[in-house]
């Protein structure tokens, strides 16, 4: 764990990069972030999920939840009704992720303001 005050060195450095790259191997890209988000809040079916994340495409989509299906980030329940209902849901495993998000959220929050204060110049 880094702080401000503390620079880590050679191998504490190689560690953490190994590790950030391990995570944004599972978690990168455009989309997983904000469907786990989606998911977290609530289970939902697929047209509601695309209707949620504006701007992905169905075959992404489709893609995206097979990818976090495959790292237990989410769970796909298959309900035996006519037609076939399908609820997609978050997993205790993509709970753990609560504080990336909330860093991720505040530091976007963070930016988006340095990129108004920067325009009104």
């Amino acid at each position: 764990m880094m702080t401000d005050d503390n620079i880590p060195d050679k191998e504490a450095c190689a560690n953490s990069l190994k590790y950030v790259l391990d995570s944004l191997y599972v978690l990168g890209g455009k989309w997983k972030l904000p469907l786990i988000l989606c998911l977290v809040q609530s289970p939902k079916r697929f047209n509601e999920i695309q209707n949620e994340v504006s701007g992905i495409s169905p075959k992404i989509l489709a893609q995206e939840l097979k990818d976090l299906e495959l790292n237990d980030f989410i769970k796909r329940n298959v309900h035996p009704t006519r037609p076939v209902t399908i609820i997609y849901e978050a997993t205790a495993y993509s709970k753990t992720l609560k504080n990336v998000l909330r860093e991720l959220t505040a530091w976007g929050q963070q930016h988006r303001e340095k990129i108004r204060e920067s325009m009104r110049r």
